[in-house]
């Protein structure tokens, strides 16, 4: 409670600062107003002041004039006077209505700008004025004060003088009675003794008068010495009065000389005062003088002009009279100027217009070209191409500033993109950017070249990069109204397939594999917890195959969607933080495609890896415990390795890591010169996801420097196995030529290929 009151207290006493604060600002708002108002009030007095000081000049001057000619010259020029200030009016009352139709142009008038400048300047003046009189003023009010105080001092010196002379009057009548007493007293004493003398020989009676005698003459005598002492102290008062005396008389002669002084500066300052008085009289009655023989002389030239003005001023009426139709007619000729501007205007923008979209066709042609050729070079030397995409804002990415949008993107180049990261912009040069407004459709054909070339005989490897939740999974796989990359290249596969189906025979299987936990496991086969191995061909090609990875033939989209479907079951996801469906591993589609022409017998191997890689994150924002972290752990240094490798390759050393995690030893065919490869760098457009948004385009950036070399076709001669061979039924069948992986007994293939099948019609 004490320290609720302690609180409240505290708050009471803030309060009553603000309102005295308040209460100050108010006291100096009305203390500006109240000054401001003086002021007006003051130059409104002086102002009349003038006027009333220039009516006495004028009554004087008329008075000292008197009734002569003058008096009707001047009558006759006060009535022409009368008559040009009517003109004046009436052309004034014209010029406002003109000012009014033109009053836009007229605000920047270079007179108002003067008049402006020559009231400030008469302020100024008045200001310096009304210091001036202020100063008069004071000098005024201290010689009153001084007149005052000499008034006040003689007045004190003669009541001092007064005082004085009662002083020495008394004193001088008790100085008399003091020596008449003495006088009195001196002359008694010999009767005394005359009296003592004879009375000694008196009776009692006598000795006791002489008693009472003598004691009356020991009074006596004291008496006398007070009256001494008395006398003394007297004459003494009497000296310090005579110096009390001199000193004031010192005092009045110097008050006297002051006042003299002051008396004559006084005159001296009101006699100047009256010669500048009588001169500036003399010289506004010779100014004055002047200007009536002036005007007099104007009188009389106004007289003879008044004659001559009246054809010019029938001219200046013509004159304005058409002046005034002009301004009346002047809203339509501005309207139709302004029209005509316009029109030239909208002409001349429309001719800058119809310029600048032909400049802007030009470039993005230019631009189109370009771009077709950096593709054409990158293709020659074998660089990966990095393709970036951004995924939309969602409702996973919450409200606030942390949702906001950090990436944006070149209106006039598709290949360039900027990140918003700790208040600085960074832009990032890829070979393709796709908006978060780019369907599935638009990512396909951009790649579709690529898959295309797989039927040519050509190894091609497409894999997705990013953090958890960028959408890698949807771009690869996409979803059943809306497939992504994998389905409609398999799709596209069928359709060329059958285009070429006239003159050659292809036969399409895929495989279906993942690498969790650094351990590589068949998403088709009947174990998919059997870990597998990855080993070369022991043919010397050079190659890598998987010992034991099903590979299972498709003929249709419908047995396609029943081997995604299939994998898809088996494939690890779990919840985290950052994703509801996160993949906890590295997802490979092998799609294997052997073709024959039937004219040549040409034979063609060519193999599209579409690899969905897993999510790299950070373990703190994902919130990953126990086997999510040993997932994530994993995961990381996976995609540590294929880091490394992209730093091998991109500064040409002679020694690749691809051992280093089955991530990149699974992909060395596609990383090694003899794949065309394509990167799509997947990001999120949040601001919390910066950091990692950052990391994922610069590394995109560094694998987009990375040169493979040319790529070479898998492509021979030779005789072609039959139909039961590619399925693997007959027993004894080898691995074709080629192959990047092979089944590890007859057998076993057929068994797991007719389990798989039976699954697929079953489903069906």
């Amino acid at each position: 409670v004490m320290a609720s009151m302690a609180h409240l207290q505290k708050e009471k006493l803030r309060l009553q600062e603000e309102l005295l604060e308040l209460q100050e600002k108010f006291a100096a708002r009305e203390n500006d107003k109240l000054s401001l108002s003086l002021q007006l009030q003051d130059q409104v007095e002086t102002l009349k002041e003038k006027l009333l000081e220039q009516a006495q000049e004028i009554s004087r001057l008329r008075s000292e004039l008197g009734g002569t000619d003058a008096e009707k010259h001047r009558d006759l020029l006060a009535a022409e006077n009368e008559r040009l200030r009517q003109e004046m009016k009436a052309c004034e009352g014209e010029l406002r209505e003109l000012r009014r139709q033109q009053q836009a142009p007229c605000r920047d008038c270079p007179h108002l700008q003067e008049n402006a400048g020559l009231q400030e300047q008469l302020s100024q003046l008045q200001r310096e004025a009304e210091e001036t009189r202020a100063k008069l003023v004071e000098l005024d009010l201290e010689v009153q004060q001084k007149t005052n105080r000499l008034a006040e001092v003689e007045l004190r010196l003669k009541d001092s003088l007064a005082e004085r002379a009662e002083e020495e009057e008394r004193l001088s009548r008790r100085l008399r009675d003091s020596q008449e007493t003495i006088a009195s007293l001196k002359s008694q004493p010999q009767q005394i003794k005359y009296i003592i003398k004879t009375v000694e020989v008196e009776s009692t009676k006598a000795k006791q008068a002489l008693c009472e005698t003598q004691s009356r003459n020991q009074y006596l005598q004291e008496q006398v010495g007070m009256q001494k002492q008395v006398l003394k102290e007297m004459e003494q008062q009497l000296q310090s009065s005579q110096k009390t005396e001199a000193q004031l008389r010192a005092q009045i002669m110097m008050y006297e000389a002051e006042l003299e002084r002051a008396h004559g500066q006084m005159l001296e300052e009101m006699q100047a005062m009256e010669e500048e008085k009588n001169r500036a009289i003399e010289e506004a009655f010779s100014r004055a003088q002047v200007e009536m023989k002036a005007v007099h002389e104007n009188l009389a030239g106004v007289r003879t002009n008044l004659l001559t003005l009246q054809p010019a001023l029938r001219t200046l009426t013509h004159d304005y009279n058409s002046l005034k139709r002009q301004v009346r007619d002047f809203p339509l000729l501005l309207q139709e100027t302004l029209r005509s501007a316009r029109a030239e205007i909208s002409q001349a923008i429309e001719e800058v217009h119809s310029t600048n979209r032909e400049l802007l066709r030009k470039y993005r042609r230019e631009l189109q070209l370009r771009k077709k050729c950096h593709n054409e070079l990158v293709r020659l030397k074998g660089n990966i191409r990095v393709f970036g995409r951004v995924r939309p804002i969602t409702k996973e990415d919450g409200e606030g500033p942390e949702a906001a949008n950090a990436v944006t993107f070149d209106a006039d180049d598709d290949a360039v993109l900027y990140l918003l990261h700790k208040g600085k912009q960074v832009s990032f040069e890829l070979d393709k950017v796709f908006p978060p407004q780019a369907s599935q459709e638009e990512v396909f054909q951009e790649v579709q070249a690529l898959v295309t070339s797989c039927i040519d005989g050509y190894n091609v490897c497409i894999f997705a990069y990013g953090q958890t939740g960028a959408g890698k999974t949807y771009t690869m796989e996409g979803t059943a109204a809306n497939p992504g990359i994998n389905q409609r290249a398999l799709q596209l596969l069928f359709s060329e397939v059958r285009g070429k189906a006239a003159d050659w025979d292809y036969t399409i299987t895929v495989s279906a594999a993942e690498i969790y936990n650094e351990a590589l496991r068949d998403l088709l086969g009947k174990e998919p917890q059997e870990k597998l191995e990855i080993k070369l061909c022991p043919d010397g090609s050079g190659q890598l195959y998987v010992p034991g990875l099903t590979e299972f033939r498709v003929q249709s989209v419908e047995d396609i969607n029943k081997v995604f479907e299939f994998g898809h079951v088996k494939r690890v996801t779990e919840c985290t933080n950052l994703n509801e469906h996160s993949s906890r591993s590295h997802a490979l589609l092998i799609v294997t495609v052997r073709g024959l022409d039937r004219s040549t017998g040409l034979r063609t191997t060519g193999k599209l890896n579409l690899v969905d890689l897993a999510g790299s994150e950070r373990v703190g924002r994902s919130g990953a415990e126990g086997s999510r972290l040993r997932e994530a752990q994993h995961i990381n240094k996976s995609l540590s390795a294929l880091g490394d490798v992209i730093y091998a390759l991109r500064s040409r050393q002679g020694h690749v890591p691809f051992r280093n995690s089955k991530l990149t030893y699974l992909l060395q065919d596609s990383l090694s010169g003899d794949s065309k490869t394509l990167m799509m760098v997947q990001v999120s457009p949040a601001e919390k996801n910066t950091s990692e948004t950052l990391c994922s385009l610069k590394f995109a950036e560094r694998v987009r420097s990375v040169e493979l070399g040319p790529v070479s076709r898998k492509a021979e001669l030779g005789s072609w196995p039959s139909q039961e061979h590619l399925e693997g039924d007959s027993p004894g069948s080898a691995a074709p030529p080629g192959r990047g992986h092979a089944s590890p007994s007859p057998g076993q293939l057929s068994s797991r290929s007719a389990s798989i099948r039976r699954k697929l019609h079953t489903s069906g």
